[in-house]
């Protein structure tokens, strides 16, 4: 019966040790992403590097102590803590220009904090870095020889092309040796030298005694150097369904994926397109945009620090002094995906906001696109089925817009469609697009 009950005991605890193991992983996972939505903006988690604010490397020795207790109270509300007269705040916020740091009171719980500072405490040990590392960002990391791999993205054509150069080169030296030797045979065995042809007149009939090889080798040929025509002119916006552009996938200037930030990295998109809640124009993300995370992210996970290179070069950045030269600041040139004609009007703003649409239902799923690509048609017909099909939204926030089109239902209940689209309140009008 002891023996039961010590299994039992030793059963227990090795269940409730799991069960921390568990909850600490998962707490720490919700760390990571906590930093990431509110603090990897303005510091460095793992490193000491500067950004606005502090890198937080041995942040838990620097601050007063216990340093969780004042770390806590200090991210929760910092202007509290300064007004009270604090002395390291103060000394914290005289120090950085008197930056105002967000006050997450009522944004973030006491366990969110605590679950951010253990985050901070304990780097990722598959050494993942966030913002301000040198190494690879976020949970997109792949291996070095990956990495390595993409910095050569033309050594295999290279590599090709060598060789065919050597190859070229050894057969016309081989060739001069086979002719030299066969004469000198001939000249030894008394018999007449063989006038030498030429390298042309022997290639031509090589050619002739293997037509079959050669015309295979031909098509071959062929077929490699139309697929490689098809594949520049569709980068260029040649091909795809050439009527209504969709499949248009142009190449960037700058290999930015979108699936690494909206998706892995969950940044929303409005956070790059942030005129899209009101303008007609989504926007194009400025340089400066970019430099909100790239100033501390140096290091991508598929082309290392080539592509983010770019971005220095058109920030005018200096990643090591970490100042900007703005007499060589220039405009990143994007390639437009998504076009309409010129005599078309399309208001963004009116289809996010009072239309409540979702980027997705226009743009496809961007979430897993690497490379961003048009996805529907964005014809007249397919505006003109979506405003015939899509019910208008506004309707759940308006009492007396609901109250009425309840009652024209209950009133023509059998007798007429009062589905209320976009196109019962003019949405197929002409001069709704065209004016």
């Amino acid at each position: 019966m002891d023996s039961s009950q010590h299994r039992m005991k030793g059963t227990m605890k090795s269940l409730m040790a799991i069960c921390l193991l568990v909850f600490g992983t998962l707490q720490s996972q919700d760390g990571a992403k906590l930093f990431k939505q509110n603090c990897a903006v303005c510091h460095a988690a793992h490193t000491d590097q500067r950004l606005t604010g502090p890198g937080l490397k041995g942040v838990f020795d620097r601050v007063p102590k216990p340093a969780e207790e004042w770390l806590t109270k200090w991210i929760l509300n910092n202007e509290k803590m300064i007004k009270a007269g604090d002395p390291y705040a103060v000394k914290i916020y005289n120090e950085y220009g008197k930056a105002a740091m967000t006050v997450f009171e009522g944004i973030l719980t006491e366990a969110d904090v605590k679950a951010i500072l253990d985050y901070i405490k304990n780097p990722p040990s598959d050494n993942v870095q966030t913002a301000g590392s040198s190494g690879v960002s976020g949970s997109a990391g792949i291996s070095e020889e990956d990495e390595e791999a993409a910095k050569k993205d033309n050594t295999v054509l290279y590599v090709v092309l060598l060789a065919i150069v050597i190859l070229s080169v050894l057969w016309v030296a081989l060739r001069n040796v086979r002719v030299a030797l066969e004469n000198l045979n001939r000249k030894i065995e008394g018999k007449e030298i063989l006038e030498d042809k030429g390298l042309y007149k022997e290639v031509e009939e090589w050619f002739s005694k293997n037509r079959r090889l050669v015309g295979a080798i031909g098509v071959i040929l062929v077929f490699v150097g139309m697929k490689s025509c098809w594949n520049a002119c569709y980068n260029i916006g040649v091909y795809y369904d050439w009527r209504t552009q969709k499949g248009y996938k142009p190449e960037q200037p700058i290999k930015f994926s979108h699936k690494l930030h909206a998706g892995d990295h969950e940044i929303a998109c409005q956070y790059c397109h942030n005129s899209v809640e009101k303008s007609r124009h989504a926007g194009i993300p400025s340089v400066n945009v970019c430099m909100n995370c790239h100033k501390a992210i140096q290091k991508g996970p598929k082309y290392g620090e080539k592509e983010i290179a770019k971005i220095y070069e058109a920030a005018g950045f200096d990643p090591k002094t970490n100042t900007y030269d703005p007499s060589k600041q220039k405009p990143i040139e994007w390639i437009k995906v998504h076009n309409l004609p010129d005599h078309v009007y399309f208001n963004h703003s009116q289809h996010v906001v009072v239309g409540k649409i979702e980027c997705q239902t226009c743009h496809g799923d961007v979430k897993n696109m690497t490379v961003a690509e048009q996805k529907s048609p964005l014809t007249m017909k397919w505006c003109i089925e979506c405003h015939r099909q899509t019910e208008v939204a506004g309707l759940k926030d308006n009492p007396y817009y609901e109250r009425m089109h309840q009652y024209l239902k209950e009133k023509y209940k059998g007798k007429k469609d009062v589905k209320f689209t976009v196109e019962k309140i003019g949405g197929l009008e002409c001069g709704k697009c065209h004016y």
